[in-house]
């Protein structure tokens, strides 16, 4: 189930979630606060703000994002492939794994919260310009209601729109500056997605 941040993201808190999602794997170490913990990778792109988690083999999904970076002038929202690594710490920032991303995307406000499904596309169409904004006045509805119709189309995704083997974005090259994980997509080879 998908944790809300709080309103302040504690660093400390931050470098031990960063330090258990290692490539070592040991998501479940102890936390000895008598060891130095290791440097954590201070790149910027992996706590930016409004990031959006998508299945970037999904047809559907990948065609909603082409519409949000069209529309999205002023850029305000990123984008960042589920497949890819760039993605881990946001999922371990939110309490999600990939298989909840799978089945919703993610949308990473920044400390103020973490959002799926159908608020999570609320959310993002409340960056955008007018007259996009106003749907995320749709947020009053319930979110049981909201979600249930978020998941019917979800689980049916696929069957309805497609599914490619490989990651969709790295056809439209035009549209990865907007992606947080761009250089790791494009030193990808062709069917080394996972």
């Amino acid at each position: 189930m998908l944790k809300i941040l709080p309103a302040i993201i504690r660093p400390a808190a931050l470098a031990v979630a960063l330090m258990r999602s290692s490539a070592s794997g040991l998501a479940s170490a102890a936390f000895d606060p008598t060891v130095s913990p290791p440097k954590v990778n201070s790149d910027p792109t992996l706590l930016q703000p409004r990031v959006v988690i998508y299945d970037c083999v999904c047809h559907l999904c990948h065609r909603g994002v082409k519409w949000v970076i069209k529309v999205d002038k002023d850029v305000k929202i990123r984008f960042c492939c589920l497949q890819s690594k760039a993605a881990e710490p946001y999922l371990l920032l939110c309490g999600v794994d990939r298989e909840d991303v799978q089945k919703r995307m993610l949308f990473i406000e920044g400390p103020e919260g973490c959002y799926e499904g159908s608020t999570a596309a609320l959310k993002v169409a409340s960056y955008l310009p007018f007259p996009y904004a106003a749907l995320g006045a749709l947020l009053i509805v319930p979110a049981p209601l909201r979600d249930a119709a978020y998941d019917y189309i979800a689980s049916r995704r696929h069957r309805w729109f497609g599914k490619s083997d490989d990651c969709i974005v790295k056809k439209d090259v035009e549209l990865l500056e907007r992606f947080i994980d761009r250089d790791e997509l494009l030193s990808r080879e062709d069917g080394d997605d996972k």
